[in-house]
């Protein structure tokens, strides 16, 4: 536990800290990235160049100092982000390396109002959430390797098939190369995966699991990423999936992880509304396949955001399972529909996910709501189930990337 003196001295930096936060955190990245250089292959430089991966980490920050006095608040939090460090491989002994940086970051921006007793009471604060990720991250790690077929760290899979489910996403479904067993996991989970890229020195990347548990293969649908404007890295990993890997190459994979997650046996019934925003299907598809197949009869509503036809993925899917159980039900919805897609079938409305289509589509009073997709769709969809009296705590969501909050 913190003592009282430290838990008051961070109580009373918390505003300064958080008026300088993403300061703080670009200076932490810039000096660990040069001081420990070995670190650097953990991370998406994607993401570091963008400001994402900067901005989440001041909001994880800003987020612990509040609540330094009720960390029972930050549970989920915490294991997003063990379950995010098991995924890559972090260890116990890559934390000291992030609190020495850390705490420079503090001191250099902050300057003389860093005094010794305000750096070691941030230190000390460091030092317990680290410990409380370690246990965590430890214990995961023991999980993982206790299941039939499971491991730590990585496994050599070969792509056994290689499908086209839209102009922009493809499916692989990868097969473990020494014929063992896959353990089970849960459905919304990710597994890592790692290559080498022919030019450019990437980290690993996560991919939802798109298919249910309980086959002998892994499948993960992977969305080709569009050039950036300034020239930036984007994509490397999944366009390289898309061109340079084919039927019979190998890549590396880590077990699955990933908190977002739903346990088919657990809903006892509650009817549940996944609500999935263009490539954000992956994980809901896998939840709803899991949720057909299971013995309780769960009233599903299925509701997928797309812009068209074109680039709408593993739509078929989801349709199929409408027509199997008369407890699922679907919705498509095109913001940027081609002429021929309306009024044919292919989708239900024009537009957007509202307020109003919320309302008639999905059971607002009772359901448990899945989100995933791009921000501005979580957004849009999490400002209407507010506005329809939604309580969040019947809402859960994921992002693909940085952890980013939504804005109330």
């Amino acid at each position: 536990m913190l003592s009282e003196k430290t838990i008051n001295i961070v109580k009373e930096i918390t505003p300064a800290v958080a008026a300088n936060a993403e300061t703080i955190t670009r200076r932490f990245y810039e000096r660990m990235f040069a001081g420990n250089p070995e670190v650097k292959a953990f991370f998406n430089q994607a993401h570091q160049h963008s400001g994402g991966q900067q901005r989440a980490l001041a909001g994880a920050i800003c987020a612990y100092f509040t609540h330094i006095d009720n960390l029972e608040a930050l549970t989920p939090a915490v294991e997003l982000i063990a379950q995010k460090h098991c995924s890559l491989g972090i260890k116990k002994e890559h934390y000291p390396i992030v609190g020495k940086h850390l705490l420079a970051a503090i001191k250099d921006v902050m300057g003389h109002a860093a005094t010794d007793e305000i750096i070691a009471a941030v230190a000390e604060a460091y030092g317990l959430l680290a410990q409380v990720c370690i246990d965590r991250e430890s214990q995961i790690y023991a999980d993982q390797q206790a299941k039939q077929g499971g491991w730590n760290g990585y496994r050599r899979f070969v792509i056994d098939r290689k499908e086209p489910e839209s102009e922009i996403v493809t499916s692989f479904y990868l097969k473990p190369a020494d014929d063992q067993p896959l353990p089970k996991y849960l459905p919304g989970q990710y597994i890592t995966v790692r290559l080498d890229h022919p030019t450019t020195p990437t980290s690993p990347r996560n991919y939802s699991l798109s298919d249910r548990p309980g086959n002998d293969y892994f499948r993960i649908s992977v969305k080709r990423e569009p050039a950036l404007a300034d020239g930036a890295p984007n994509g490397l990993i999944s366009n390289y999936l898309h061109d340079g890997l084919d039927v019979g190459d190998s890549l590396d994979v880590g077990p699955p992880c990933g908190e977002f997650t739903i346990d088919p046996a657990a809903t006892n019934g509650r009817p549940i509304a996944f609500l999935a925003g263009g490539i954000g299907v992956t994980p809901l598809l896998a939840m709803a396949k899991s949720l057909a197949q299971a013995s309780v009869a769960t009233p599903i509503c299925f509701v997928q955001a797309a812009k068209n036809s074109r680039v709408h993925a593993l739509g078929a899917e989801v349709r199929e399972l409408s027509t199997k159980s008369s407890n699922f039900r679907t919705k498509i919805i095109y913001d940027a529909p081609l002429p021929d897609d309306v009024g044919t079938g292919k989708c239900d409305k024009e537009g957007i996910v509202t307020k109003e289509a919320l309302r008639e589509w999905t059971p607002v009073d009772d359901a448990e709501f899945y989100l995933c997709g791009p921000a501005p769709f979580m957004t849009s969809v999490m400002s209407s189930l507010r506005e329809l009296g939604v309580d969040e705590a019947r809402v859960r969501h994921e992002f693909f990337g940085p952890q980013q909050s939504i804005p109330t």
